[in-house]
């Protein structure tokens, strides 16, 4: 945890918060903060800045906040994601989301199994909870949009054009000899499809609406990795 993530329900003053729980342990175990300490600290889609210890005891620790700071800009990217498998899903959120992504899209595919619909980490309040050990992580505020679209040709033959309109459309596809490209200086929608790939029938409906397939090489990764992998390439 690089960055202590408020709330408005932590304030007991203006400038002026009181954390117990998981934070408060963090702070007392983990950074050994005393009295007197400044710690990294951001409100939740809001500024950040940093906090001054005023009272730390084995249940609570009040601090004073100064938010004074913007967060860091976000990529320039939405993340359009055939939905993995429910023990990859939470790393894979955490990932893109310390890596700056901000729109995501958890979508159907012939390849992913109706059971993942049904995976309690699929839940808002678990994905959320996902998302915000990537903002401690990266020390960002801003929580990313996250979408669940059950229907892949509806999502994408009325949704995606619209979404991608104006963007450079890339899907990764392992079956193409195109190298992805790097260091892009657009707006990008980014299409990743599950273990195995985009069956051929998803390529053809993808293609119909401006996405081009591109590789990162002949090595077939894991979705975590290739999703690293390509947000890597596009941007940092």
């Amino acid at each position: 945890m690089n960055l202590i993530l408020l709330t408005s329900g932590d304030f007991i003053g203006s400038d002026r918060v009181s954390l117990t729980g998981r934070r408060h342990a963090h702070i007392k175990n983990v950074l050994k903060a005393v009295t007197g300490d400044r710690v990294a600290c951001g409100i939740l889609n809001a500024n950040m800045g940093t906090a001054v210890i005023l009272h730390l005891d084995d249940k609570k620790v009040d601090m004073a906040v100064t938010l004074n700071q913007a967060p860091p800009a976000p990529l320039p990217v939405t993340l359009v994601l055939a939905l993995p498998r429910p023990k990859m899903l939470k790393r894979i959120i955490q990932n893109v989301t310390s890596l700056g992504v901000k729109d995501i899209y958890l979508v159907n595919s012939w390849r992913v199994e109706k059971s993942f619909w049904q995976s309690p980490v699929l839940t808002d309040e678990k994905l959320c909870e996902y998302a915000l050990l990537g903002l401690e992580q990266a020390k960002d505020t801003k929580m990313p949009d996250i979408h669940k679209k059950r229907f892949f040709a509806g999502f994408v033959k009325q949704e995606l054009p619209k979404i991608a309109n104006g963007c450079l459309c890339i899907m990764a596809h392992p079956k193409t000899h195109h190298p992805c490209p790097n260091g892009v200086n657009q707006p990008v929608v980014l299409a990743v499809g599950p273990e195995g790939g985009w069956i051929d029938l998803e390529v053809k409906t993808l293609e119909d609406i401006g996405f081009v397939p591109y590789s990162i090489g002949s090595r077939i990764l894991t979705v975590e990795t290739a999703v690293t992998c390509l947000l890597s390439r596009l941007f940092i």
